[in-house]
């Protein structure tokens, strides 16, 4: 169906550019707006010209280089970027410049903190990619040290943060009443209805290794500790995070994050510690499924707050983590014998706290309901059911927890529904996502048919040849 079709296409080319546009594709202009041309016009199909300046949309401009590099980063990514055409990408980077522009006139403010920790993770990417040589980094981007690489990276990914914050902001407040995904369903020719793939609901019972209290007491000793040297002596919280903290991801920026009241970041327990201290205040060890913490407060900026914090994880014996194995052993003999159910067993014996309550039922995090697509399932979590008939139990699997810590577990497939056409009352969630990206997709569309008339945009001959969807060309008759 065609309006499927197109909106899967939009969905997925703003996918691809989020992937894509890690490193190029903004420039800020410090002061207004410049009304400069190519000093060569070309056909936009054609690729290599002098570089000039393409587009100015309010206070950002797109240059003729930005596609070329937009084609690149997409190669890079593993994608296709002749899937679409030149005018395409250019029409999805003046969209980029016009989300930003708005956002900064909406005074949407994004963390410097979170924009750097993210450049952070990008140089190291890059690195990689590398063999770990700085130096071939920054002779692929042609920059002559890595200052002026982060410089340029903290730019562009402060305007595609702002970007991505003005489209939520769009749509944030977006929804479908049940009538209208009805009328959503109706509206598409039976032959033309969906087909969804075949689905499957998994459940899991998981043992953990108990940590012993002796253990527990010597990681909150140790963070005690840190807290007294840092509070008495003027020891750094950032350099004692570097050093000491099992947060991998934050190792590297010293335990920096921002989180932000109106979002749900982090787990409950950290969130609260956080929300509840001054500036400059040091917490006391409190403990979360991912070990024991301390967290400083930076500083509080309106509903961000800038924290840092140590994870220090408890380490878990050798004869824990033999009794976890043949408590797990035990359970599965249980089941099979037809002593307990799996979902008994599950409620009864399960470390899982999130899942033992629903008899051990996996949530699919894509669509919050307990339905799993075959095609769409993580690979992981599909080798080790594919070969499972309903309710029967796999092999013991050892796996690792949140905390690097290992685990076991057994799995079963409680329910499998074959490759069917779209069927409202079975599939409302998912044709209710359908119906609401369609309509997210018309309230950005007519956001952006809005913003474009009132916002400074200058267009070059060259961009002018394009055919866009929207009207940047200021047409009347669109």
């Amino acid at each position: 169906m065609k309006f499927i079709i197109n909106l899967k296409s939009s969905l997925i080319l703003s996918l691809i550019f989020f992937i894509a546009n890690g490193l190029f594709a903004q420039e800020i202009i410090e002061d207004k707006p410049v009304e400069s041309e190519p000093t060569t016009p070309i056909d936009p199909s054609q690729v290599r010209k002098i570089d000039g300046v393409a587009a100015v949309v309010g206070d950002y401009i797109v240059l003729d280089s930005d596609v070329d590099k937009t084609i690149a980063q997409i190669k890079a990514s593993g994608a296709d970027p002749s899937r679409f055409s030149r005018c395409e990408l250019f029409g999805k980077l003046l969209e980029d410049k016009l989300y930003a522009h708005h956002a900064i006139q909406d005074s949407i403010v994004v963390a410097d903190a979170e924009i750097r920790s993210y450049v952070d993770q990008q140089i190291q990417q890059f690195k990689q990619q590398f063999n770990g040589s700085l130096d071939e980094v920054l002779k692929f981007y042609k920059k002559d040290d890595e200052q002026s690489l982060r410089e340029e990276m903290y730019e562009i990914n402060k305007a595609n943060k702002l970007a991505a914050e003005m489209q939520k902001k769009i749509v944030d407040e977006v929804e479908v009443t049940p009538e209208e995904v009805r009328q959503f369903f109706n509206k598409i020719p039976k032959e033309e209805r969906p087909v969804f793939g075949t689905e499957l609901k998994v459940a899991q019972i998981v043992i953990e290794p108990k940590v012993s209290k002796g253990e527990e007491q010597r990681v909150i000793a140790q963070l005690n500790e840190f807290k007294t040297d840092i509070e008495d002596n003027g020891a750094s919280f950032r350099a004692k995070a570097v050093f000491y903290t099992d947060d991998t991801a934050s190792k590297k920026t010293g335990g920096a994050y921002t989180l932000n009241r109106s979002k749900p970041q982090m787990v409950k327990e950290f969130r609260e510690i956080a929300f509840s201290l001054q500036e400059g205040e040091i917490s006391e060890p409190f403990k979360t499924d991912f070990g024991f913490h301390i967290v400083q407060l930076d500083k509080i900026r309106g509903q961000e707050y800038d924290v840092r914090h140590i994870l220090l994880i408890p380490k878990v014996s050798e004869d824990s983590v033999k009794e976890a194995r043949e408590e797990i052993e035990k359970i599965k003999k249980t089941i099979e014998s037809g002593d307990l159910t799996f979902a008994e067993a599950a409620k009864e014996f399960s470390s899982e706290a999130k899942t033992k309550n629903q008899g051990g039922q996996l949530i699919n995090p894509a669509t919050q309901d307990y339905n799993f697509e075959l095609t769409k399932m993580d690979p992981e979590l599909y080798g080790q059911i594919q070969d499972i008939e309903n309710d029967q139990l796999s092999r013991i699997i050892t796996d690792q927890g949140r905390t690097g810590n290992l685990k076991f577990k057994i799995l079963t497939v409680t329910d499998r529904i074959d490759e069917h056409d779209a069927d409202y009352a079975r599939d409302y969630l998912k044709i209710k996502e359908l119906a609401l990206n369609e309509k997210r997709l018309k309230t950005i569309g007519e956001w952006q048919e809005e913003k474009i008339l009132e916002t400074y945009i200058k267009i070059s001959e060259t961009g002018k040849r394009c055919e866009f969807k929207s009207n940047w060309l200021k047409n009347k008759s669109n």
